[in-house]
């Protein structure tokens, strides 16, 4: 341990900490990616005759996305976002928070280590809108139809309507950085246009939640 270290309260485990972060971005830059099956068109499901049944499972499909890591990291159900190239849904190190506004507390706003696009070399992801989704449209841990509801709900999906929450999937920058998010992160099944066509199908036949 230096002198600086041994004479600063708390410098020591402060180091230890961002070496543990280091650690964690070192080893997610150099893993590799999972094969991702692709997602199912639309018109594969024009053989199930039941219109409510049909909904349900464009549904089903389209939660293969929205239920990715991509997604599930930025959509916690509370103050902690999760990390990770695959499932495993890891705490964020460091430990943020959410903040007010769903970008960080005032001393370590995510800005601080996620930039404007990814960097590769560091393993740090990054996008222009980065942030956290709102806290009423946590996902992790709900079900798939609990989320559903949630999506379908103005309450909670910021007073969109289904029409606005087709937009939102099919062309939001932010949503679409989850089929590219470098690092040889895992990306989300499929790609973001094939998924909007699956909420506009969902929408279009009842927008029915699986049970």
């Amino acid at each position: 341990m230096s002198v600086l270290t041994q004479s600063i309260p708390g410098a020591a485990a402060g180091l230890r900490a961002l070496a543990v972060a280091a650690a964690v971005l070192s080893c997610a830059a150099g893993a590799p990616a999972q094969n991702v099956a692709p997602l199912r068109s639309v018109q594969s499901f024009d053989s199930i005759a039941n219109t409510q049944e049909r909904s349900r499972a464009l549904f089903v499909e389209a939660g293969r996305v929205i239920q990715s890591p991509r997604c599930l990291n930025c959509h916690p159900t509370g103050d902690r976002p999760f990390q990770g190239q695959g499932t495993e849904l890891r705490l964020h190190v460091p430990n943020v928070t959410r903040g007010k506004d769903g970008k960080g507390a005032p001393a370590l706003r995510c800005t601080s280590c996620h930039q404007a696009k990814n960097n590769d070399a560091s393993g740090v992801p990054g996008h222009p809108m980065w942030h956290l989704a709102p806290l009423e449209m946590g996902w992790v841990g709900v079900s798939l139809g609990g989320i559903c509801e949630q999506i379908k709900d103005p309450k909670r999906n910021g007073k969109r309507s289904l029409a606005q929450i087709h937009e939102h999937m099919t062309h939001d920058p932010l949503v679409g950085w989850g089929w590219l998010p470098g690092a040889h992160r895992e990306p989300a099944p499929g790609t973001q246009a094939e998924f909007g066509a699956l909420i506009d199908a969902w929408i279009k036949t009842g927008a029915v939640c699986p049970g």
